[in-house]
């Protein structure tokens, strides 16, 4: 059985140091990368080439404006059109040496799955992990399961999980490519998510691979989890997400717990002083909606899973929780 060929993209934004400690720790992984593709979002003092140690076929391409993690990650895929798998790496993640090969096994193991989450470790905390995949919540939230959570010395079992997290992500290229790759409308933050839910529309699945470690600073360039850039993206791309992908039936069914979510999400960011923020950003998730609309029922025509396919894939507890 021939070995599937693998491009890497990394698309960064201003994290050059970082990006040195990812590409140094590309190069040594066991296994072989066919192309690697450095994509840079108009970083300032970006320089003429990239440090070495890197992967071989490094190739380095510097756009004139900031497009975003969406589209950056887009603009990549003509240069892997030889690759069957793409990987994707944020410059703040560094990949331990076997991932790689962990991600080959997988491919051969589970030739029903279209994506691969890889298992996410605090890159300062290494006895706490930041995610073994993503989560999606009837009500439209997602979260990175186990983030926070201790890290034991018992290996994590490969398991299903909704979606990868794109900080380390492996994605079947022509899955990708069928779908139009990232929506280029999100920007960045729960691009992802939404990707993932339209391959499950599509019929794929997603495992996450235990043994595929990957060391995570996680929001080096943009900012934490609380800061208004994340904020606004993240919060006003939850419900062009929910718009587009959630299924008729549940669509309808799981509103009230949407809006519940989301008036709840604009009391908590305004009791935390960023009221302005997260109004700016459900405002604008309305103004988007009919946009959203039309991609929602091109999506739907063209769905291959089943309704209950995605409602057994949901996280249906009745309060969100993350864990």
């Amino acid at each position: 059985m021939n070995t599937p060929s693998v491009g890497v993209v990394v698309v960064n934004w201003n994290s050059f140091a970082e990006l040195q400690l990812c590409l140094a720790a590309l190069a040594v992984v066991s296994g072989e990368i066919r192309r690697t593709i450095v994509i840079d979002n108009c970083s300032r003092f970006a320089p003429d080439d990239l440090p070495y140690p890197r992967p071989d076929n490094t190739e380095y391409v510097r756009l004139d404006s900031n497009t975003g993690f969406a589209r950056g990650n887009n603009l990549a895929l003509p240069y892997l059109e030889d690759c069957d798998w793409i990987a994707l790496v944020n410059p703040d993640a560094y990949v331990d040496s076997g991932w790689f090969e962990a991600l080959l096994e997988a491919i051969a193991s589970y030739p029903d799955c279209a994506m691969f989450a890889s298992c996410l470790i605090k890159a300062n905390e290494p006895t706490v992990l930041d995610g073994i995949g993503d989560n999606f919540h009837m009500s439209g939230m997602a979260w990175r399961l186990g983030h926070g959570a201790p890290r034991t010395d018992s290996p994590i079992d490969d398991k299903e999980v909704f979606a990868p997290c794109a900080a380390a992500a492996l994605y079947r290229r022509n899955a990708l490519v069928a779908l139009g790759g990232f929506d280029e409308d999100f920007f960045c933050y729960f691009e992802d998510v939404d990707l993932a839910f339209r391959l499950r529309l599509a019929g794929h699945k997603c495992m996450l691979i235990g043994n595929a470690m990957v060391h995570h600073v996680g929001s080096a360039t943009t900012g934490d989890q609380k800061s208004d850039f994340a904020v606004y993206y993240g919060h006003r791309n939850m419900v062009w997400c929910y718009v587009k992908n959630m299924p008729v039936v549940l669509f309808w069914l799981l509103l009230p717990f949407h809006l519940m979510v989301n008036v709840a999400t604009i009391i908590r960011f305004a009791l935390r002083g960023q009221g302005g923020t997260i109004l700016r950003a459900k405002w604008d998730a309305i103004k988007g909606i009919p946009l959203m609309w039309k991609k929602r029922q091109l999506i739907q025509a063209n769905r291959i899973a089943s309704t209950d396919e995605i409602w057994r894939v949901l996280n249906k507890s009745l309060l969100p929780r993350r864990r």
